[in-house]
């Protein structure tokens, strides 16, 4: 499954915000230096998408808030696991 992200870092929590400007939007506590937030993110998807932290790889956008992630696995259950996540966060339109 291909994930078209808005990262946003040096948040108070880890948390799916939502969709955002047709993105999902994640925000980390982790700093964006020394590549800290883009190994949280891997982290913080492997665990959301119970898979292993191999199976999510980082395409493009490692020194950008915008980022590309592919998570590797049966393509069904990670698109339920998505929609669960998504209904646990605010309302699609939902804006920061």
């Amino acid at each position: 499954m291909l994930l078209s992200l808005l990262l946003q870092p040096r948040a108070s929590r880890n948390a799916f915000v939502g969709l955002y400007n047709g993105k999902l939007k994640i925000c980390l506590t982790a700093p964006p230096v020394d590549n800290q937030a883009n190994e949280a993110l891997c982290r913080f998807l492997a665990k959301a998408f119970q898979v292993s932290k191999t199976h999510v790889q980082l395409l493009s956008g490692s020194t950008s808030r915008h980022k590309k992630v592919l998570v590797c696995g049966p393509y069904a259950p990670l698109l339920v696991r998505l929609q669960q996540l998504l209904s646990q966060t605010p309302s699609p339109d939902f804006h920061l």
